[in-house]
């Protein structure tokens, strides 16, 4: 055990990707507990974890982790940020050192939302979390949701999915070209994997830790939103238990989207060479 904790502090990333650096609330030494240990009174002891990509949400980090905070689960949080040049990470830093919970995978340049969940999710499975969420950081998904997300893994759901289309979802806030698009590309994708989904593309879910294991992450390649087809596409292959419930998904009022037509393309591509390599 020894050596292998004197392993973790000369590499204390754990990470196939290089540029990353794992920074823990007010420590950086290891415990029992989840492999963390913190010098602060009042350790989480959650089981669960959000994992938050961001790039350049100044605007909206600090508030998007005090209302995950706020709810009855208390669940944790992971940001995984690229380098913001807006000082994203700053304010994360300093919500660190004054809150337990909250964690920051630090990664240097814009390497992509697929490669960001993927260290993301790695993270929160090495350190023990049961039930792993993902969101946007922009409150296009509620944070009052995530207890929703969370209630049905624990009630047996492998991968829960908040979707925009199924009956009940809604969509607040988007032009009709984003509106078609989005719509054009579940339904390709739909087409092209032969899923039931309805959503394939969306990026709020919440995962058990085994399912995760079992979609295994080292084969999951794809970025931007075919990342989250591809992990539909994969726990389908693995015959796991997929629940999907109904949310508002609203345009963020702050902020850019990160979202564009080319992206849109590149993502057609990257599927059709998904269910023909598989």
């Amino acid at each position: 055990m020894l050596n292998f904790i004197g392993m973790l502090f000369h590499n204390p990333l754990g990470l196939k990707s290089e540029g990353a650096q794992e920074l823990y609330p007010r420590t950086e030494r290891l415990k029992e507990f989840r492999n963390l240990e913190s010098s602060g009174s009042n350790l989480s002891t959650s089981n669960s974890i959000v994992v938050i990509p961001t790039y350049n949400e100044c605007d909206n980090i600090a508030n998007l982790i005090k209302k995950l905070q706020s709810l009855k689960e208390s669940p944790d949080i992971l940001i995984v940020d690229d380098d913001s040049p807006d000082g994203t990470s700053d304010i994360v830093r300093k919500l660190i050192q004054k809150n337990e919970g909250i964690y920051l995978l630090q990664r240097t340049g814009k390497r992509g939302l697929g490669s960001a969940y993927r260290d993301g999710f790695k993270f929160a499975l090495r350190h023990g979390w049961e039930y792993i969420c993902q969101m946007d950081a922009d409150f296009s998904h509620d944070p009052q949701d995530v207890s929703r997300l969370l209630s049905c893994c624990v009630q047996g759901a492998d991968v829960v999915i908040g979707s925009r289309y199924v009956k009940g979802g809604k969509i607040k806030g988007w032009p009709p070209k984003r509106w078609l698009l989005s719509r054009a590309a579940n339904l390709y994708a739909q087409i092209i994997t032969r899923s039931s989904i309805d959503d394939l593309t969306g990026g709020f879910k919440c995962f058990r830790r085994e399912a995760l294991e079992k979609i295994d992450l080292e084969r999951v390649t794809s970025e931007g939103y075919v990342f989250q087809v591809e992990m539909n596409y994969w726990a389908r292959k693995e015959s796991l238990k997929i629940k999907q419930i109904p949310i508002c998904f609203s345009d963020r009022q702050r902020g850019a989207s990160k979202m564009g037509s080319q992206e849109a393309k590149e993502g057609f591509k990257q599927l059709l060479k998904l269910v023909l390599w598989h």
